[in-house]
């Protein structure tokens, strides 16, 4: 059995179910591969769909407008379906610009430029 917490609440699960979406560049993409990669290698099973996860991984672009808009509405969707959720990629490294979307934001020096 795994138990982990997500805002104070206990998740109890035999296999810890993510959904994850990757949006944006090549470099995206790898990142999306490295992630899923490691997810898979500690235990973790791949949900395809929000509301069987026990939280889902938005991997973001935040490059050029219509990807920063296609970025947040992706963040949206995972948070009004799952409520649990985790920004990776670009836009989830700018400073400030997901604010309304989400609780709390951690960046990796992976992705400071």
């Amino acid at each position: 059995m795994v138990i982990f917490y997500i805002d104070n609440e206990v998740i109890k699960t035999n296999i810890p179910k993510v959904g994850f979406v990757s949006l944006g560049c090549p470099k995206a993409g790898a990142d999306a591969e490295r992630i899923l990669t490691q997810l898979r290698a500690e235990g973790y099973e791949i949900s395809k769909s929000y509301e069987q996860s026990d939280l889902v991984v938005v991997n973001t672009c935040g490059f050029i407008d219509s990807a920063i808009e296609e970025s947040l509405e992706a963040i949206g969707e995972a948070m009004d379906k799952n409520g649990r959720g985790i920004v990776t990629g670009c836009l989830g490294a700018k400073k400030g610009s997901l604010k309304p979307h989400i609780r709390m934001c951690w960046q990796s020096q992976a992705h400071t430029h």
